[in-house]
């Protein structure tokens, strides 16, 4: 079953719909001490990274969330929250992989945010995107984007530059984009974390 983080700031609706279209069970994870029910945990997230690290904090989650290790996933700022540092907001984060988090502005001739749908380049090895394409399409919302280090990359983007648009280090992994609004692609990578 899937442990949800719900520290509110999430898109917990779009994400609970496509775990319901796809018969995954999953509750939600509102304290560090019932995350042992949960086979597999998710952190979805939208909006602020520095706002989203405090309200995890504010929920005492942190700890519990950095001592894991069953399978966990980040979804678009639940990925950045992985990471060491973000631009936005300055904010120290769980750094669980030493990589930044950075601002598209100024980087990019292109329009920030980046919005919609682009190829995720799959071609490494690995158990996430088993059975997807590996330049299969997602959809994007996000005005930051993670440095590109081959280390923790398991997909990279290009959008006016070469980002890493899915990570894992251990039993981490995070997506820039949205599974839940990906379509099949989404969906099949939704089902591909449950059973790692």
């Amino acid at each position: 079953m899937i442990g949800i983080i719900n520290y509110g700031a999430g898109n917990i609706f779009s994400l609970t719909a496509a775990l319901d279209r796809l018969s995954l069970k999953y509750g939600m994870v509102n304290a560090g001490d019932n995350m042992d029910r949960y086979s597999h945990i998710i952190i979805p997230g939208v909006g602020h990274a520095g706002a989203a690290m405090q309200k995890l904090q504010t929920s005492g989650l942190v700890n519990s969330i950095k001592a894991l290790t069953k399978p966990v996933l980040g979804i678009c700022v639940g990925m950045q929250l992985l990471t060491r540092h973000s631009e936005e907001g300055n904010a120290q984060l769980l750094h669980i992989m030493d990589i930044d988090t950075l601002h598209f502005a100024h980087k990019i001739p292109y329009k920030v945010p980046h919005m919609g749908w682009n190829s995720v380049n799959s071609s490494y090895d690995n158990n996430l995107f088993k059975g997807i394409p590996a330049d299969a399409y997602f959809y994007f919302v996000h005005s930051y984007f993670i440095e590109y280090n081959p280390t923790f990359t398991l997909a990279y983007t290009t959008y006016g530059l070469k980002f890493s648009s899915a990570i894992q280090f251990n039993n981490f992994y995070g997506v820039q984009f949205h599974p839940e609004k990906s379509g099949e692609a989404g969906e099949q990578l939704l089902k591909n974390f449950c059973a790692i």
